[in-house]
């Protein structure tokens, strides 16, 4: 009862509140306030507040348990041998996965992705002097014509 009081009293101040803010023509900010302070008398009538009341409790004497009962340790204990178990078992498989040469290992991923691979897809290299479609150099072009490609630019700026 008393609890309800005194959110329905802050409910109060912070309706006087927003209606003074409305009185200086500042609606806006008055309607954040109103909307505010109707907060803690909707929290008591809806029972809320005597939920969040009972899960502070509960925490509460949780925190307390943690710190006098050494199950509660013993508990974490268990726990994080759980997690190093799950840890442990994942790395394994991978492990095992990878030499196996299963799906997961990834050979025939990395055979697609080796330099020259889908030359043919870019037009080859005899077109172009071993240059792709926009005029980049191919994927198996040497550094020489990287080179030269610099050469011209600083050629075309004298210098």
């Amino acid at each position: 009862m008393l609890t309800t009081t005194v959110c329905a009293a802050l409910s109060a101040a912070g309706l006087a509140v927003a209606f003074l803010t409305a009185y200086r023509r500042r609606f806006a900010a008055a309607t954040r306030i109103a909307a505010l302070s109707l907060v803690p008398v909707g929290l008591a009538m809806s029972g809320l507040l005597g939920m969040f009341g009972e899960i502070g409790g509960a925490v509460a004497a949780w925190a307390s348990d943690l710190v006098l009962k050494p199950t509660v340790w013993a508990g974490f204990g268990v726990l994080a041998a759980a997690l190093v178990l799950y840890v442990v078992g994942r790395a394994a498989g991978r492990r095992t996965r990878a030499r196996e040469g299963g799906a997961g290992s990834g050979r025939a991923a990395r055979r697609a992705a080796e330099p020259g691979a889908s030359r043919p897809a870019l037009g080859g290299e005899g077109d172009k002097g071993g240059r792709g479609r926009e005029g980049r150099p191919a994927a198996g072009a040497t550094d020489t014509d990287d080179f030269s490609d610099i050469e011209a630019i600083l050629k075309k700026h004298g210098i």
